[in-house]
Order: C-alpha cells, then sequence, then structure tokens
C-alpha cells in the first residue's frame, strides 16, 4: 500500500472505496479542570459538541492519536492517563455519505503545556462543561462516555 504523505489514511482509503462502509480506530480522552468539568470542542463538521479526538493514523498508537489529535483541536499538551472506555457504533453514516463501523478508545488526559486555542474550523468553540450542564453530544459513543465519566464507571 502505498499513499500520498500529504493526504490522510481515511482520504487514501475513501478514494479507493468511496461511501462503502470501512472500519475506523478513534482516539481521545477527557481533559477536567480544578473543578471537575470537562473540557468539549464544538466541531467545525456538525456544530455539536464532543470530546477531543480523532482518527488513528497508520503509524500511530492510539496513546499517539490521542496526543496529537488533542493538540490539533485544542492547542493542549497533554499526557495520556488510564482507558475510560472502549465505544463501538457499527452503522455510521456521515452527511456526505460515508460510511463507517467505529471503535474510539478514549483516555483520561493532563494537561502539561501549551494554551487553548481554537481553530475556527474544526474546533469552533472549547469549553469545560459540568456533569449539570450537559450539552447535546454529537454522536452516541460521546454519550456513552460522558455517562461512564460523570457515572463514577471510569
Amino acid at each position: 500500500m502505498h499513499f500520498d504523505k500529504s493526504h490522510n489514511y481515511i482520504g487514501w482509503l475513501r478514494s479507493k472505496v468511496g461511501h462503502e462502509k470501512i472500519m475506523l480506530v478513534f482516539a481521545g480522552g477527557c481533559i477536567f479542570n480544578d473543578k471537575g468539568e470537562v473540557l468539549l470542542q464544538r466541531r467545525g463538521d456538525s456544530n455539536k459538541w464532543g470530546f477531543p479526538g480523532g482518527a488513528v493514523e497508520l503509524g500511530e498508537t492510539p496513546e499517539m492519536a490521542a496526543v496529537r489529535e488533542a493538540k490539533e483541536e485544542t492547542g493542549l499538551d497533554v499526557e495520556v492517563g488510564k482507558i475510560i472506555g472502549i465505544y463501538t457504533d457499527s452503522d455510521i453514516e456521515y452527511p456526505n455519505g460515508d460510511k463507517a463501523h467505529s471503535i474510539c478508545i478514549a483516555y483520561e488526559l493532563k494537561v502539561v503545556g501549551g494554551e487553548l486555542f481554537c481553530d475556527q474550523e474544526e474546533t469552533l468553540e472549547l469549553r469545560y462543561f459540568s456533569k449539570e450542564d450537559k450539552p447535546i453530544l454529537f454522536c452516541k459513543q460521546h454519550e456513552e462516555m460522558w455517562q461512564d465519566i460523570f457515572s463514577g464507571n471510569c
């Protein structure tokens, strides 16, 4: 397999299979502030809220992807802690018609540097939320993750 590094793996794969269902692995996590609130991003693709994270690229571990995605989406440098959970959805259809079976590995992420930053494309807004202030989350997996975080299951 060969693809130009200027294009991502999913883009390359989609060029081969079109909108057909593919397996995707995502990694991301939960960043807490000192009040126990969690950091969410308002996503540019759906205008809904979600945890920082994204696709694991070829050659990356899920931990590496979680660190990279946190930096890209929030501006924060993080270290990976324990696994919060593994969440699956076998029937995703994106607005552009792409279909996927996704597996999302969620970690606790500890801030070690950086500053909050929104690129106004992928991330429109960043905000900390308490359990009581839960916004509408963009997917089932993030809803399940929210429940696990605030129910004490992780």
